[in-house]
Formats: C-alpha cells, sequence, structure tokens
C-alpha cells in the first residue's frame, strides 16, 4: 500500500508546530495559598494549565496597578480570565482535579491572583511573562507588595464586571488525580508539556505502519 509524501508531510509538520502547555499547581497538598511556580515564561500560542490540588480557588486576571480586582474594572475593552470557583473536595469522589487551560496571546505580562476570601491579599499570585527590563518596578515581588496592601478581593461577578457565572479567557476542564492512576498524574509544577509534537508522532507511525 502507498501513501503520497503529503500525508508523511502533513503528519511531520506535527512535530515542527509543537504546542508546549506549561503547567501551574493552585495551591497544594498542605493547602498552601500560592500558585507553583508564580512566576513563568511562555511563549505566544503556548497554554496554561492551572491544576486545582486543594481548596477552592480561582484565577482571576487583574493588571499591576490594581492587584485583586478584575482587569476589566480597570481596563476599558479588557476581557480577562476568570476560571470560576474550583472545589477540588467536589471532584474527589470522581478521582479528578479541576483545571483550568488557557491560551498565551501576546508577550504582555499577564497577573493573576485568587478572589477567593482574602488569598489575593495573603500573596496568592503570580505573573506571566513578567518584564522587569522593560520596567524595574513591575515585578512580583513589587505586585504582592500592592496585594497585600488591597482594599478588597474582587472576582469579575462580585465586581460587576460579569453577568455570568462561567469561567472566561479560557476553558474548565477536569483530569485524573495522581492517586486515581498511577499511569496518569497530574503534571509537576512548572512542568511543559509538548501536545501536537504527540499527535504528530502518532500520525507518522499510523501511516508508517500501513506501508
Amino acid at each position: 500500500m502507498y501513501f503520497s509524501t503529503g500525508a508523511i508531510t502533513a503528519a511531520l509538520l506535527g512535530l515542527s508546530s509543537a504546542q508546549l502547555v506549561h503547567v501551574v499547581s493552585v495551591s497544594s497538598s498542605n493547602k498552601s495559598l500560592a500558585f507553583y511556580p508564580d512566576t513563568l515564561t511562555a511563549d505566544v500560542g503556548d497554554m496554561i494549565q492551572f491544576q486545582f490540588l486543594a481548596g477552592n480557588h480561582s484565577v482571576v486576571q487583574s493588571n499591576f496597578d490594581n492587584p485583586c480586582t478584575p482587569i476589566q474594572s480597570h481596563v476599558a475593552n479588557a476581557t480577562g480570565m476568570f476560571s470560576g470557583y474550583m472545589n477540588v473536595a467536589a471532584s474527589a469522589a470522581t478521582g479528578m482535579i479541576p483545571v483550568y487551560t488557557m491560551e498565551v496571546k501576546d508577550k504582555t505580562p499577564i497577573w493573576i491572583y485568587c478572589s477567593q476570601g482574602k488569598h489575593c491579599e495573603a500573596g496568592m499570585v503570580m505573573v506571566v511573562n513578567e518584564n522587569t527590563a522593560a520596567n524595574s518596578t513591575r515585578s512580583l515581588a513589587n505586585f504582592k507588595t500592592l496585594a497585600a496592601a488591597a482594599p478588597e478581593n474582587l472576582d469579575p461577578l462580585s465586581s460587576g464586571t460579569s453577568n455570568s457565572d462561567t469561567s472566561t479567557g479560557g476553558t474548565t476542564s477536569s483530569i485524573p488525580s495522581p492517586s486515581a492512576s498511577a499511569s496518569t498524574p497530574a503534571q509537576a509544577p512548572g512542568s511543559v508539556v509538548t501536545v501536537s509534537a504527540w499527535t504528530g508522532l502518532l500520525s507518522v507511525a499510523a501511516i508508517l505502519a500501513m506501508l
């Protein structure tokens, strides 16, 4: 049986256009109020998957000058992102953990916080593509200082910038928890997973198997 070089080329293209998934753990087994890692660098087109490991937390986009409030409250026409509240205990019975996945649209720094209770003020914040080379004062450390002094901690619902309780700026789903399946554990915090490369490899393998 013969296959066109176009079919094989198309499969190989999946390897060259591999999409990276950066894993961020939201809290931990000891229920800490933190993101792990709390700073990462991602290219345009990369995905960031937030894996909720404990408690009931959220992922909300802010801007540097106004931590603990949604970005759309301060930036005209901004959509921002909001995962909704992810109750890990509610998913435990199914052996799954909730996840929220977003795509990086540009290299502009993305400032993120948890809108639950006083978590933001307590330091549960992070940044994607911090750029202190452009402005040394806009660092994660300074963002945490501003967050600690924030007068309130709001999500898009309580701030009146959303008319829905659904997530925005990404997609919510679930994956097997580490304890549910030893063969499909949650990824380690800060790990990078290539997804399209696997698709390309499987496509090439399938074609070669039929030659």
